[in-house]
């Protein structure tokens, strides 16, 4: 079993920044890939950045350049810096996980393990 614990979110002001943390605990043997995925009220869940064990990224294209996902490995921590960011981006941010190595896909469906979540309000 897997337990992911996020943390970071807040409220922030259009164009600014937030910092999202993901601690990992459990089973880790082998390594996953890991992401971040957010659903908006009334919207349907998306994957915003996704990670595998290679250190290989896939972003949405709605945040390409703007956000960035990384991983301590020592410290079983995932995490996504946001910058420059924008109304649209209020959300509730989940992060991910799944024991396939070379996973890529922006599609929740495709990932095991969840967090609970973290909100990410951006004011105007």
């Amino acid at each position: 079993q897997v337990q992911l614990a996020e943390s970071g979110g807040g409220s922030v002001q259009s164009g600014g920044s937030l910092r999202l943390s993901c601690a990992v605990s459990g089973d880790m043997y082998g390594g996953y890939s890991m992401g971040w995925f957010r659903q908006a009220p009334g919207k349907e869940r998306e994957g915003v950045a996704v990670i595998d064990v290679y250190g290989r990224t896939t972003y949405a294209g709605s945040v390409k350049g703007r956000f960035t996902i990384s991983q301590d490995n020592a410290k079983n921590t995932l995490y996504l810096q946001m910058n420059s960011l924008k109304p649209e981006d209020t959300a509730m941010y989940y992060c991910a996980a799944d024991p396939k190595w070379s996973l890529l896909s922006l599609d929740g469906a495709e990932y095991k393990y969840w967090g609970q979540g973290t909100q990410v309000t951006v004011s105007s």
